[in-house]
């Protein structure tokens, strides 16, 4: 059975890169031998992150996530069974919402920032999915 889970959360130190590069690199290492797939998009100290494999890896990693004492907020926006992968082309692709054209992000929100908190989790997986149309998401396999 296989789920999509989108969560959204605040780094702890949003000024820092190093959450991001540290969710990264653990992503990269770990996620596929557990067979999870995914996108990171990050900026202002957010994270809106796509997880998709299997219902009980993902409901176990997203347990771990909210403990993770790196990340505060933590608010799942959207969860479902899916037939098929969206982004099962990344371990873990990753967006830096400060790189792209701001009216990507226009086109979701009232402001040109990344904001999952104020928009419904269907919006944020559209946003995603944008990204990934308009080739935004770079990452390794």
């Amino acid at each position: 059975m296989l789920v999509r889970l989108l969560y959204a959360s605040r780094s702890v130190n949003p000024g820092s890169s190093d959450l991001t590069e540290s969710i990264l690199a653990q992503s990269r290492s770990h996620n596929p031998a557990m067979g999870i797939t995914g996108i990171l998009c990050y900026g202002g100290g957010i994270f809106l992150q796509a997880l998709e494999g299997g219902r009980m890896q993902i409901s176990e990693l997203y347990g771990h996530i909210q403990k993770d004492p790196r990340h505060k907020d933590v608010v799942l926006l959207h969860y479902e069974e899916i037939s098929e992968r969206r982004f099962g082309g990344w371990t873990m692709g990753q967006v830096n919402v400060e790189r792209i054209n701001a009216s990507i992000l226009l086109k979701y929100s009232e402001k040109a920032e990344l904001d999952p908190y104020s928009v419904s989790g269907k919006v944020s997986l559209a946003l995603l999915e944008d990204l990934m149309a308009t080739a935004s998401i770079c990452g390794k396999v």
